[in-house]
C-alpha cells in the first residue's frame, strides 16, 4: 500500500488564513465565533456559497490528472447537522464520494474537530480552547459521529479509510506551540480548564474508536490514528491480532523543524528531513504503515524572513510585503525540499499534501509572501513539485 494524496483543507472545516474573505466584517478567528458574530441568514449564506464553490467536480478531475489517487477530507464534528448554529455538511461529503468514484479516486474521511477542541488550534474549530477530552458526554458524541460515518460509507468503493481524530495535542506540542499565546481565546471564561490531552486518554479513545468503527467497516478499509505529534510513542500500541489495517498518521511541517532549531538553508532542511523524517518513519514503519497526512513546501528561507514557526499576519506577524528571493531561487529551494520530503514519505506508506488550494491572495495582500507554497495546485503549476511524485 502506497497512497499519494492531497487534503481538501478549508472546504468543510474553515481556516481563516486560507480564506480570509469569509471572515470579513467580523473579528472571528475560527468558525465557532464566525457563526455567533454574523446573523443566522448571513452565516448560512456564506457557508453554503463557500462549500458550493470551493470544491467542485472539476477539482476531482484535476486532482486525478495531477497523478494523485486519494483525497483526505477534513470534516467537522457537526457534519450531521445536529449541533446548531453550525450547518451540517453530510450532503457535500456524499457528493465527494460520487465524484471520487466517477474519476477513480479514494477518500480518507478525517474527523478534524471535536467539541471544545482537541488541540486549541484555529483548525480545531475554536482557538485557545482545549477541553473536549475532559467532557465524557462530548467524547461519547465524537465516538457516535465516527460510528455513523462508518455505517454510512462502509460499502462505498471510494472509501479508503476513516481517521479517528486530527492532531490531538499532548503536553510537548502544547508547550512548543505555546497554544494560549499563539491562539488566544476570544473568551477567557470559555477557555478555563483548557490544556493538553493525556497520552492515557488518547490511547483509550483510539481503542474505543477502533471498536466503534470496525463494527461497521470492512477489514480491508483503513482506520487511521494520528501520532499526537509523538511518532515513537506507538511501538507497543494495538499489537494484538484483532487490530487490522491500522495506519499511523504523522504530520511533518518544516515550520516545526525550524522551531526545533533546523538551520534555515536548503542544505539544513534536506539534512533535517533525512535524519528526522525519513529515518524515523522507516523505524516506525516496522510497527504500522506510516503516512504523512499533512506536509507542504512552506519554509522561512523561501519567504525571505524567519516566520517563527509559520506564524502569519493573523498571528500578529508583519510578514514580507515584497519578494526578497528571486523566482529561480525560490523554485530551486522548493524543488529541493519537495524531493527530500517525497523520499522520506517513500520510507513509509504515502502522503497527503496540505492543501489542495487556498484563496489567500499572496500577491496583493501585504505580509503573505511565500504562503503560496501551501497550495498544491500552484506548486504544480509553477514547477515546484515534481510531476513524478
Amino acid at each position: 500500500m502506497y497512497v499519494k494524496g492531497v487534503n481538501l483543507g478549508n472546504w468543510l472545516v474553515l481556516e481563516k488564513w486560507m480564506s480570509p474573505a469569509l471572515f470579513d466584517g467580523t473579528t472571528a478567528e475560527d468558525e465557532y465565533y464566525l457563526s455567533s458574530q454574523l446573523s443566522k441568514e448571513v452565516y448560512e449564506a456564506r457557508i453554503k456559497i463557500h462549500r458550493a464553490e470551493y470544491i467542485t467536480e472539476g477539482d476531482f478531475v484535476r486532482i486525478k490528472a495531477m497523478g494523485l489517487d486519494t483525497v483526505r477530507i477534513p470534516v467537522p464534528y457537526f457534519i450531521f447537522g445536529d449541533r446548531p448554529p453550525f450547518i451540517g455538511c453530510i450532503a457535500e461529503l456524499d457528493k465527494a464520494f460520487n465524484w471520487a468514484e466517477r474519476y477513480g479516486l479514494q477518500i480518507l474521511i478525517d474527523l478534524h474537530t471535536a467539541t471544545d477542541s482537541q488541540n486549541g488550534f484555529d483548525n480545531g474549530g475554536i482557538s485557545g480552547v482545549c477541553k473536549w477530552s475532559r467532557q465524557p458526554d462530548e467524547v461519547e458524541f465524537i465516538l457516535n459521529v465516527l460510528e455513523h460515518l462508518a455505517e454510512r460509507y462502509k460499502d462505498r468503493a471510494g472509501l479508503w479509510g476513516i481517521e479517528v481524530l486530527n492532531e490531538p495535542i499532548l503536553d510537548n506540542m502544547w508547550e512548543m506551540m505555546d497554544v494560549p499565546n499563539r491562539y488566544p481565546a476570544a473568551d477567557p471564561e470559555k477557555a478555563k480548564g483548557s490544556g493538553p490531552n493525556t497520552m492515557e486518554f488518547i490511547r483509550r479513545f483510539y481503542l474505543d474508536a477502533y471498536d466503534r468503527i470496525r463494527k461497521h467497516l470492512p477489514e480491508e478499509k483503513y482506520i487511521v490514528i494520528h501520532d499526537a505529534f509523538n511518532l515513537h510513542a506507538w511501538k507497543d500500541f494495538m499489537r494484538e491480532e484483532k487490530y487490522k489495517n491500522v495506519v499511523l498518521d504523522t504530520h511533518q511541517y518544516l515550520m516545526f523543524a525550524e522551531m526545533d532549531g533546523c538551520e534555515q538553508t536548503a542544505r539544513g532542511y534536506t539534512r533535517y528531513i533525512k535524519e528526522h523524517y525519513e529515518d524515523e518513519i522507516r523505524k516506525m514503519q516496522q510497527y504500522f504503515p506510516v503516512i504523512c497526512g499533512e506536509w507542504c513546501l512552506f519554509n522561512s528561507l523561501a519567504v525571505g524572513c524567519d516566520t517563527r514557526g509559520g506564524q502569519s499576519v493573523l498571528n500578529g506577524q508583519e510578514g514580507m510585503s515584497s519578494e526578497r528571493i528571486s523566482q529561480d531561487q525560490k523554485k530551486e529551494i522548493y524543488q529541493a525540499v519537495a524531493k527530500a520530503q517525497l523520499a522520506a514519505w517513500r520510507a513509509g506508506s504515502g502522503y497527503f499534501f496540505w492543501s489542495y488550494k487556498l484563496l489567500t491572495d499572496t500577491v496583493n495582500t501585504p505580509g503573505w509572501v511565500g504562503w503560496d507554497s501551501w497550495d498544491f495546485g500552484r506548486c504544480m503549476d509553477l514547477g515546484w513539485f515534481p510531476a513524478d511524485n
